[in-house]
């Protein structure tokens, strides 16, 4: 889990790239120096040591400049994605990985260039006319390299906060944890006995992963039973609850609790903010706070409202395929590893609750909202929970329309989209 965690932090963070990236760019100066070339060859630089060094300087000079542009720009990105779109999308841009291969070959770029001040021209604090021509050379395919990539910055970043950029990444994310993450097997669960007692949480935050395996491979070893008390995505209090342990069977003796609170410790990663490692629901939510923000009295923007859930769409016909619930381990002899899940129904709701709410006076919106749903009860099948959660759903956004569109005619396409899950208009529902 610590391995995870520091791959999490180091996919999320700006400066571990390019800072790896200085130093491999030092080092190949440093390498290049070794290489002395005559002034006639076709790779070596054929300028004099002056005019080596001043080429040195303007590099520097230049990539400073194009540094703080390049910073500037990522700054405007993520006050824009943060502003227009949801605080929780700022995550997604710190982990694109063009902008941190771009930062870092023009980080790098400025290393190499500073780092050959110290050697071009110079030698024991006196000027010489000898200098390594091949890493001044270097550093010129580095500048023409920094300005191809300056460009496509530019393209990229006009590109990734694009709505429809935005959306699919998140998007192309949560299907990700969909076919990976832990997110139920169709097991049927195993509840909590009265005689089990409680593990504390060592800390405060939010659950963003489990090792399944480890705490089996624990469970196993000392004949116990676990159950965490919280879902991936949910937020921890220390102090509270975060598991139940219990034994095996009653033969079996009691595991040791503080032994327990350690594995656990090591084995769930708690942490300030949620991931898409397993949580399906993140990236959910993320669509779902684009399309409230995009309602909102001050950005009135129905339409995005509708591309956001065209979007969950493609990620709720995923979820329809698959077994959710509570994922449960077990060795075959009795140790169990818990780890409870959403169900359908539950990711239903995250989704339609708040849009249905912000978007009640906008018919488009409930057709888009009922046009998903009559695309899940689709994919679903004959599973009569999930389409009790869809008919449910489906109920309460014709519901919230009936109650909040006063033109007659514009309630007709919600009718019309929600008659293939409810019936007719008048089955159950006011016809305004």
């Amino acid at each position: 889990m610590r391995r995870d965690a520091l791959r999490e932090y180091v996919r999320g963070s700006l400066w571990v790239l390019p800072t790896a990236a200085v130093v491999v760019a030092v080092a190949v100066g440093a390498v290049l120096s070794l290489v002395h070339l005559p002034p006639g060859a076709p790779l070596a630089f054929q300028g004099t040591a002056d005019d080596a060094r001043t080429l040195l300087i303007g590099i520097t000079g230049t990539m400073v400049t194009v540094i703080a542009l390049l910073l500037g720009l990522t700054v405007v990105a993520l006050q824009l994605s943060s502003t227009q779109f949801s605080p929780r999308l700022l995550r997604n841009f710190l982990r694109d990985r063009p902008n941190q291969l771009v930062l870092s070959s023009f980080v790098a770029t400025f290393g190499y260039a500073a780092a050959g001040l110290y050697t071009v021209g110079v030698s024991a604090g006196q000027r010489t006319s000898d200098f390594p021509r091949l890493a001044v050379t270097g550093a010129i395919v580095l500048l023409f390299v920094s300005l191809g990539l300056l460009v496509y910055f530019a393209d990229h970043l006009a590109h990734s906060i694009q709505v429809d950029s935005i959306m699919r990444v998140a998007r192309t994310q949560t299907l990700a944890v969909i076919d990976d993450a832990v997110l139920g097997g169709g097991q049927e669960s195993v509840p909590v006995p009265h005689h089990a007692v409680p593990i504390a949480a060592r800390r405060s935050g939010y659950l963003q992963a489990v090792n399944v395996a480890d705490l089996l491979v624990w469970a196993s070893r000392t004949r116990a039973c676990l159950r965490l008390h919280l879902r991936v995505g949910e937020h921890v209090v220390a102090g509270t609850t975060v598991a139940w342990l219990w034994p095996a069977s009653a033969d079996d003796p009691w595991p040791d609790r503080t032994t327990a609170a350690a594995v656990l410790d090591r084995d769930i990663r708690i942490g300030l903010e949620r991931t898409f490692e397993q949580d399906a629901a993140f990236g959910i939510r993320q669509l779902v706070d684009m399309a409230c923000k995009a309602m909102s009295p001050a950005v009135n923007d129905p339409y995005t409202a509708v591309q956001a859930v065209n979007n969950i769409s493609v990620i709720f016909n995923r979820l329809a395929t698959r077994p959710l619930g509570d994922y449960v381990a077990q060795d075959g002899a009795g140790a169990t590893v818990v780890v409870p899940g959403r169900r359908f129904g539950d990711y239903l709701a995250t989704m339609c609750g708040l849009i249905r709410r912000y978007g009640a006076r906008e018919p488009t919106v409930a057709q888009a909202m009922l046009r998903l749903l009559v695309d899940c009860s689709t994919a679903v099948g004959d599973d009569p929970d999930r389409r009790s959660a869809i008919g449910t759903q489906a109920r309460l956004v014709v519901a919230e329309a009936d109650r909040y569109v006063t033109e007659p005619a514009d309630l007709t396409i919600v009718y019309a989209e929600a008659a293939p899950l409810l019936g007719a208009p008048t089955d159950g529902v006011s016809s305004g």
